[in-house]
């Protein structure tokens, strides 16, 4: 059993928590939002009053944040307080360079630190079916692979540095191209007369029917676009995409048109529900109804 402090309890979070508390570990959670501790209590966690409660005596720090400012400012907190006494688990979908910037940080103050990103949704989490990409020291990798094997059943090591990092944003802009194709896709079979169940059942038979597709079928097929990541979170993701394309030397011109797409639904008031709304966006410049199928 391990002592863990977990920071940020959100969508993700939450469940990420909760599956390592039910492997035993002795997990005690903090996130400053009032209604994130509301439901972490209510799912059975020890909730901190602060982030220097929960890390007292923890001998691992897991973390899931919602960009980078915060994961620096917690990289900090880390490294003034644990001094070594730790180690860091960070899961959240950040930059390359702040990533970077927080490895940095911790290792000065001599915190070991991996890199665990993941993929997958908060359904996905809740059912520990999520895979998990970790890069950092392989010894640490080694050793808390079983704290990572709490979230799904398949774990990458990638390198020992930002490997993590980049292939979360590998793996969300093939997320975000497949939304824009599908919006184009479904558009098109509408406006020549195709109803949208039959549309679905045959992408979701045919030779595209990548897991995504599927999962976006069984929600989408009902008219279902209630948020599993928002327009305004892809938006986010893009934009991190964008800057590690440019810092790399890496031309993404089709990326930028999905980007500008999905900054369209924002603007067209739709930033709030799922990222799948741009093929509402798309629909609309069809000229289609977007209330009914």
């Amino acid at each position: 059993m391990m002592k863990i402090a977990f920071v940020g309890v959100g969508k993700m979070g939450l469940p990420m928590a909760t599956h390592l508390r039910s492997a035993g570990h002795a997990v005690a959670a903090f996130d400053p939002g009032p209604a994130a501790q509301q439901r972490a209590r209510q799912a059975g966690l020890e909730v901190a009053e602060s982030f220097e409660a929960a890390a007292a005596d923890a001998e691992v720090i897991v973390s899931s944040l919602s960009n980078d400012a915060v994961l620096l400012a917690v990289a900090d907190q880390i490294a003034a307080r644990s001094r070594g006494r730790c180690s860091w688990i960070d899961t959240s979908t950040v930059s390359v360079a702040a990533s970077a910037s927080a490895a940095e940080r911790v290792a000065e103050a001599g915190v070991p630190h991996l890199r665990a990103t993941v993929s997958g949704n908060a359904s996905m989490a809740e059912a520990a079916q999520l895979t998990v990409m970790a890069s950092g020291p392989r010894e640490l990798y080694a050793a808390l692979l079983p704290l990572l094997a709490c979230w799904g059943p398949r774990q990458f090591y990638l390198g020992d540095a930002e490997q993590a990092r980049l292939m979360k944003l590998v793996i969300n802009l093939m997320i975000a191209h497949t939304t824009a194709a599908l919006s184009e896709a479904l558009t098109l079979g509408r406006k020549g007369g195709l109803e949208w169940s039959d549309l679905w059942a045959v992408i979701s038979e045919s030779a595209v029917a990548s897991p995504i597709v599927k999962a976006k079928g069984r929600q989408l097929v009902d008219r279902d676009f209630s948020p599993t990541f928002t327009v305004e979170q892809m938006r986010k993701d893009l934009h991190l995409i964008m800057e590690a394309g440019t810092q790399l030397g890496a031309p993404l011109p089709l990326t930028s048109q999905v980007a500008a797409q999905q900054s369209a639904a924002d603007e067209a008031g739709f930033g709030a529900e799922d990222y799948a709304a741009v093929i509402k966006l798309a629909e609309q410049a069809a000229g289609l109804p977007i209330d009914r199928t």
